[in-house]
C-alpha cells in the first residue's frame, strides 16, 4: 500500500488561478522557438487571458495531488461542440499521467463532439491527442473549424492543427 497522496480531479476554484497560470506559462516554455516567433510573447498567458477566457466559458479543471496542482485542462461549449482549450501539465510532472486524467475526465463529461487546436509544430502534443483517441482532421477542414469555433487571428489558424475525438 502507498503512502502517496492520492490525486484528484476538480473544478478550478478562484484560489486555483494563480498557480494555473504558474502551469500554463511553464509548461508553455516548451513552445519557445518551436512556434513561429511572432506567436510568442511574455508572457505565453497573461492573467487577463486567463481572465478573457473563463468569461469566454472555458471551465477549468484541474489535478491536484498533496495540495498542490500538478495540471489544468478547460473545455469550453461553443455552438455544437466542446473544445478543449489550454491543456498544460506542470514540468516535472509530465509523461505522469496527469494530462490523459484531465483529457479523459472531460471527454467523458458530454457527447458533444470534441475538438482540440493545437499548432501544428508541437509534434509532442499532437502525438498526446493522438494517443488519447483523437485523430488529426485535414487541413482544409481544420481551417473551416478554426473560423467556425475558434476565435484566432489567422496567422494562428496559419500555423495550427485541429484534432478531434471518437470521430
Amino acid at each position: 500500500m502507498s503512502d502517496a497522496p492520492a490525486r484528484t480531479l476538480r473544478p478550478c476554484r478562484e484560489a486555483d488561478l494563480g498557480a494555473v497560470l504558474e502551469i500554463i506559462n511553464a509548461a508553455a516554455e516548451a513552445y519557445r522557438g518551436v512556434i513561429p516567433a511572432d506567436r510568442w510573447h511574455e508572457p505565453y498567458f497573461s492573467a487577463e487571458d486567463l481572465a478573457r477566457e473563463i468569461a469566454a466559458g472555458v471551465a477549468f479543471t484541474v489535478c491536484e495531488e498533496g495540495g498542490q496542482l500538478l495540471g489544468a485542462m478547460g473545455m469550453q461549449p461553443v455552438r455544437d461542440v466542446h473544445l478543449i482549450r489550454h491543456a498544460y501539465v506542470r514540468p516535472g510532472q509530465q509523461r505522469g499521467g496527469v494530462g490523459r486524467a484531465l483529457l479523459q475526465h472531460l471527454c467523458a463529461q458530454d457527447s458533444r463532439r470534441i475538438l482540440v487546436g493545437t499548432w501544428a509544430a508541437a509534434g509532442w502534443a499532437i502525438d498526446f491527442y493522438r494517443r488519447n483517441g483523437f485523430t488529426v482532421v485535414p487541413p482544409a477542414r481544420a481551417r473551416d473549424l478554426l473560423l467556425t469555433y475558434w476565435t484566432i487571428p489567422e496567422r494562428q489558424i496559419e500555423t495550427s492543427v485541429v484534432l478531434e475525438y471518437g470521430m
